[in-house]
């Protein structure tokens, strides 16, 4: 047997096997999907046994295709990881880098650091996925997450790469003009509120409040649901509703007068934007680069 055969090959299954598609394989490695059903065959040939179950419509791994997932996934990922490493032996640190983040992070926080960080190293690239979810990053093979500190596992390293948040409660005066203001969180019952989908969990976000030591969550309805900010605020400025968006996001809106803030002593401070990864990531130095241009010094 080759043995760069056989890495290649590993590299063409796991690809599949982890999209359940050849199509999106096939993309995601950059060759033909005819290439890579070739490269399948040969590879289930040389073994002597079906390691992909194919239909009209899906393909997934047989037993014989999940052992080989599963004992052999991590390690490949350990020589991709390990080879990547290298980078520091380079006149400049070098990789892509792939990161998850909400919409307002992306915004906020990782575009600035970006714009200042990239321009001192071309050979670095970062990949962004907007989601807002709670994405898997292992399972979804990203290097790292950027997420708010209370929703980060215990067992992931968070470097924080922002100050201290706040969700407010705005509307525009027009909608004020025609509904009265509310004077507690139960009073947002009452309200046309526009509401965020988690698509982590499918269900809609409960507004989260504090005062005095005292959690309440408000499960608000409304004409319109969003799965990310911009929309909503967009929505709101448009005298749609009421909603619930970070402060940092808004700020501009309310000093201008074209937003109205209320139940301000309800909204508490939280931990802001932290950069996540799993402990046993072995980092490279472009990776290394990365987390110090985004850490918060306050």
């Amino acid at each position: 047997m080759n043995g760069r055969d056989d890495l290649g090959d590993l590299k063409a299954f796991l690809a599949v096997a982890q999209e359940r598609s050849f199509t999106r394989a096939a993309a995601k490695l950059g060759i033909s999907q005819p290439t890579l059903s070739y490269t399948i065959r040969q590879l289930e040939a040389r073994v002597g046994v079906r390691l992909l179950a194919r239909t009209t419509r899906s393909v997934a791994p047989t037993d014989a295709g999940e052992r080989l997932l599963r004992t052999v996934g991590p390690l490949y990922e350990g020589i991709v990881a390990g080879m990547n490493a290298l980078g520091e032996f380079r006149d400049k640190p070098a990789g892509t880098i792939r990161i998850t983040a909400d919409e307002h992070a992306v915004d906020a926080v990782l575009a600035p650091a970006l714009e200042r960080l990239l321009p001192d190293y071309p050979d670095i690239k970062v990949e962004i996925t907007t989601d807002f979810g709670l994405t898997d990053i292992v399972a979804e093979r990203f290097d790292a997450g950027v997420r708010i500190g209370e929703q980060v596992a215990q067992d992931m390293i968070a470097v924080p790469i922002g100050p201290e948040m706040r969700m407010i409660v705005v509307a525009a005066p027009s909608y004020f003009a025609a509904h009265p203001e509310p004077q507690r969180p139960q009073d947002l019952l009452e309200h046309n509120c526009i509401n965020l989908r988690l698509p982590t969990h499918g269900g809609l976000y409960a507004w989260e409040f504090e005062k005095d030591g005292r959690e309440l969550r408000v499960r608000v309805d409304g004409q319109l649901v969003f799965n990310s900010s911009k929309p909503r605020l967009r929505a709101v400025l448009a005298g749609l509703g009421i909603a619930y968006l970070p402060e940092a996001m808004v700020r501009p809106h309310l000093n201008e007068g074209r937003l109205v803030q209320v139940l301000d002593e309800w909204c508490a401070p939280f931990p802001g934007y932290h950069l996540y990864y799993p402990s046993r990531r072995l980092s490279s130095p472009a990776f290394q680069i990365l987390v110090e241009a985004l850490r918060y010094r306050g």
